[in-house]
């Protein structure tokens, strides 16, 4: 997405003059899904697709937004009871009532946004437009008062109050923190978290995305969550001090197997599992070894179709094409039901596999998925 394509609408749509220019990125997660709500760790990295806002005062109490891809117009106030029913809009109205509510100053602007991060692909749209609004009215209005990891609840927040979805930390973390070439490993339970290089030479990071969202997403991802709440609650009356998941080894779960459903059980072993394997990532990466992090991640997706539950048909294919390609790790990514899997590949592989899993996904399924290659990149900055 490039700074003058924004510019020029803005300036189109807004009295010929210019403003400030923000960005902040989509994001991946190679590794650790579903671990969040359980106190363990994610691994997640800002990529390079993110939303690009211009952002100008107007001296009054309203703010003024042209979202340049839906070509679309809309005015707000700032007090709760102006809320927008655009659904787009709604990020924006949250983000600014959230800034409010932290003591920002927040006055009327003009702005006009686009981006190039896929919506309903599974990398943070919304938490890179939450971001980019987030840094900037910090920026304009608040003198920089407001640190990064409340920018990051901030979006949190516009997403549980203003757009109905109880979503983690790590979406607005990654897209706040992101650092070029590094991953990072947030612990969910103590928010402290780390960077780790990432730039692996003779390696690319691809997405397949299956281009299905699969219906019910929302409750079995909230039966998830309650299986394990269920394993913690009996795993506390002999181990008072167990808060998460993150708390349990796999020896502490055999030991309630009879005291839970057999689904509750499994469900367990994938988090304890899963959590693990974000720490021997993290161990792979410090020494170079993206093999081992290729076995994890295929470790990961078998966890999270046969024991989590949360694959699909689709996504379970793409999975086995990579595998028969040669790709070094392969697993779906995020929550699940459909979405997109995350590839770590060998460039002279790459072609191939391309060229592959578009003619056996569609002779298959009948649907073209889509492939985008992404490199890991900074986090919400301004851009002038």
């Amino acid at each position: 997405m490039e700074i003058e394509y924004v510019r020029s609408r803005f300036i189109k749509h807004f009295d010929g003059l210019t403003g400030a220019v923000y960005t902040s990125p989509g994001r991946v997660n190679l590794i650790g899904e579903h671990t969040d709500y359980n106190g363990g760790f994610v691994f997640p990295g800002a990529i390079d697709k993110s939303i690009i806002a211009e952002i100008r005062p107007n001296g009054t109490d309203k703010v003024k937004v042209y979202c340049i891809e839906q070509k679309d117009y809309v005015e707000f106030g700032l007090n709760e009871e102006d809320a927008p029913r655009t659904s787009w809009a709604k990020y924006l109205f949250g983000v600014c009532r959230e800034m409010i509510k932290r003591g920002v100053d927040v006055k009327g602007f003009n702005t006009a946004y686009a981006g190039d991060v896929p919506w309903g692909a599974g990398l943070s749209s919304s938490a890179a437009l939450e971001s980019t609004y987030a840094y900037a009215l910090n920026d304009l209005f608040g003198d920089n008062k407001i640190d990064k990891f409340e920018l990051a609840r901030v979006g949190q927040a516009t997403e549980h109050n203003y757009c109905g979805v109880k979503c983690g930390i790590m979406d607005q973390f990654a897209s706040v923190f992101g650092q070029k070439n590094h991953l990072m490993r947030l612990d969910c339970r103590s928010m402290e978290y780390k960077y780790y290089p990432f730039n692996p030479q003779g390696y690319r990071l691809v997405l397949v995305d299956s281009v299905v969202k699969h219906e019910l997403a929302s409750s079995a991802y909230n039966k998830r969550r309650e299986s394990c709440e269920n394993v913690v609650a009996a795993l506390q009356k002999k181990y008072p001090d167990v808060k998460f998941l993150r708390d349990a080894t796999k020896d502490m779960l055999a030991e309630v197997k009879d005291e839970v459903s057999e689904e509750d059980y499994m469900r367990a072993e994938y988090v304890i599992e899963e959590i693990q394997r974000v720490l021997d990532v993290c161990d792979a990466l410090e020494k170079g070894d993206y093999e081992t992090v290729g076995e994890k991640m295929y470790e990961t997706h078998q966890g999270m179709s046969k024991l989590y539950e949360v694959s699909c048909d689709e996504l379970d294919f793409l999975n086995d094409v990579a595998f028969d390609c040669g790709v070094t790790g392969s697993r779906v990514m995020g929550g699940g039901f459909g979405g997109c899997t995350i590839n770590l590949i060998k460039e002279e592989l790459y072609s191939t596999f391309v060229s592959e899993v578009r003619k056996r996904y569609f002779e298959v399924f009948g649907k073209r998925c889509k492939i985008y290659d992404v490199v890991i990149g900074d986090g919400a900055r301004r851009l002038d």
